[in-house]
């Protein structure tokens, strides 16, 4: 596939309009209500028809896979260099990315205004980070990061090395020392607040079809109709599945310029979910120059009775 202009700026990040997550991967999956009913196929919303990673299925509806599972994936690899993490330590975590000889790569295009982002979430799915790491000449990638408690975390590397139409996300695990205290999963909810602010989950996740999703952004009761743009996009979602931590990095209808989406206080996704499960969706949003997490527990799937 081809991609130029906006739909490859959009394909960059891991990421579409509409993101598919593949087939019944993992661990740890659950069933039971999300909301709503499910939106129409993703060929009935005009430019919605890309996965994650800007891949389409083929002419039957097949899908690709879900991001993050691999440590090595398009003739790249992930090479965690930072080891011995120790909770509440901050230090620089240090990695490369490396081509199929073992070679650094060093030539990377920016996607959403950024050479490279780096996802942290523990694998009980707290402790979640979005962070933007800086290249030295060798090909080293640093940034200055704080693992807050210990266990074991799953990292994920998104980028478009150069020369490519399509992103890369890979995925490794990292283990932080300390005395290990898990967090149970929230339950689903239709609400999450973040520094006073509270943000409204409405739609559905129903595998199978594109499910329109949107969360809504107040403050004090008051919507937010003033949202800043952050990393060229009103807001992004990024979905970890429960178990395996397959990825998904879904960015909103529209964009900040292009003469008819608004700055808030609604935020609308599109994203196709063929398989069920347990996730956990974070919201980044930016207002008052500071960028804000809203995180909500989902599940994807029929009702089923307990």
């Amino acid at each position: 596939m081809t991609l130029s202009g906006t739909a490859r700026k959009l394909a960059g990040f891991g990421l579409a309009l509409v993101v598919a997550f593949a087939a019944a991967y993992g661990v740890g999956q659950a069933v039971g209500p999300v909301a709503a009913e499910p939106e129409p196929a993703a060929a009935e919303h005009e430019g919605m028809g890309e996965q994650a990673g800007g891949e389409h299925g083929d002419e039957h509806g097949a899908v690709a896979a879900p991001k993050g599972l691999q440590v090595s994936a398009d003739g790249v690899t992930l090479d965690v260099l930072s080891g011995g993490q120790r909770a509440g330590v901050r230090g620089d975590f240090a990695f490369r990315i490396l081509d199929d000889h073992g070679a650094p790569v060093t030539r990377f295009a920016p996607t959403h205004d950024e050479l490279m982002h780096l996802i942290v979430a523990r694998r009980d799915l707290s402790g979640f980070r979005h962070v933007h790491p800086t290249m030295a000449a060798d090909g080293t990638w640093r940034v200055p990061l704080t693992f807050a408690a210990a266990g074991d975390y799953r990292v994920f590397a998104d980028f478009l090395p150069a020369g490519r139409e399509e992103a890369t996300t890979l995925g490794a695990d990292v283990a932080v020392t300390g005395v290990y205290r898990p967090t149970p999963l929230p339950a689903p909810a239709r609400t999450a607040t973040v520094d006073g602010y509270r943000v409204t989950l409405s739609g559905t996740l129903t595998p199978g079809t594109t499910s329109r999703v949107t969360l809504t952004v107040d403050r004090g009761g008051e919507p937010v109709t003033d949202l800043q743009p952050y990393l060229a996009a009103y807001g992004h979602l990024i979905a970890l599945r429960q178990g395996d931590l397959a990825y998904l990095h879904v960015h909103p209808d529209g964009e900040p310029g292009d003469g008819t989406t608004r700055p808030g206080p609604s935020i609308t996704f599109y994203a196709e979910v063929p398989s069920g499960g347990t996730y956990r969706l974070y919201l980044d949003f930016k207002h008052g120059d500071v960028v804000r997490t809203a995180e909500f527990t989902a599940v994807a799937g029929p009702h089923e009775e307990r």
